[in-house]
């Protein structure tokens, strides 16, 4: 019985394992998906203004953004019922030692999920506004452009209006490359939460075996003065018996 509960337990942590590794994996994608649709965009933002064309790949992208983002969804669903069954599994497990392990194992599993549900949601949050932002940034070049063609007068202002656009273009590109720095360093904060997560599990491991370490050695202890007592009350007894032999 215990066999069949240990190997349910470890299927459920490489269940947990699998769709972690798919989790890193399609977010890699998805951020870089974002990074991409930005970085086109900035460049569709530097063409001849006479192209009023949003995007010439938007559509694809749109569409591959909304399936990665089902995808991702559908597997942070998954890893979240793996976690509950895992949930489920250490509140029926009887001994607290084992209890306490799985416990600290299911904690980690749930870190981590939290983590990539944190960054789905902000990478779908940033597509989301650039793509908002382009929309918008779009319509009004159109207004522009149709001014401009429209009327042959007040060229001075819609020159102005064309400055101005290249001004937040400008703009959104420096936001750009500062989401992109700052998720860089979130990735990299990422990983040495990993790290130190990994050390402090074996500081904990070490410091539950020193106990069980000092309690053996007190044991070798008392068992090593105990056969000295006897060792010495032997000798004596010896002694005593070889005295009385030699004066009778």
């Amino acid at each position: 019985m215990a066999a069949g509960t240990s190997n349910y337990w470890e299927d459920l942590r490489k269940q947990a394992r699998q769709l972690e590794n798919e989790l890193d994996l399609k977010l890699v994608s998805f951020s870089k998906l974002c990074t991409s649709y930005s970085h086109s965009s900035a460049r569709d933002g530097r063409r001849d203004s006479s192209d009023t064309t949003p995007l010439l790949n938007g559509s694809s992208q749109d569409r591959m953004f909304e399936t990665m983002a089902i995808e991702i969804e559908q597997l942070l669903a998954r890893l979240t019922g793996v976690n509950d069954k895992m949930a489920e599994y250490t509140n029926s497990t009887g001994v607290p030692s084992l209890n306490t392990a799985l416990m600290h194992t299911l904690q980690r599993h749930r870190d981590i999920l939290q983590d990539y549900t944190h960054e789905f949601h902000k990478t779908k949050a940033n597509f989301t506004a650039i793509r908002e932002r382009e929309n918008l940034m779009g319509s009004v070049r159109k207004d522009i452009e149709s001014y401009k063609s429209g009327s042959g007068v007040n060229n001075r202002r819609t020159e102005l209006f064309l400055k101005e656009h290249d001004h937040l273009r400008n703009s959104d590109r420096l936001i750009e490359e500062t989401i992109s720095i700052a998720m860089a360093t979130k990735e990299n904060m990422t990983s040495q939460r990993g790290m130190l997560k990994s050390i402090h599990s074996k500081m904990n491991t070490l410091a539950n075996r020193f106990p069980a370490v000092n309690s053996l050695i007190q044991r070798i202890n008392l068992r090593k003065r105990r056969d000295s007592l006897i060792l010495g009350g032997v000798i004596g007894i010896c002694t005593i018996l070889l005295l009385l032999y030699a004066f009778h």
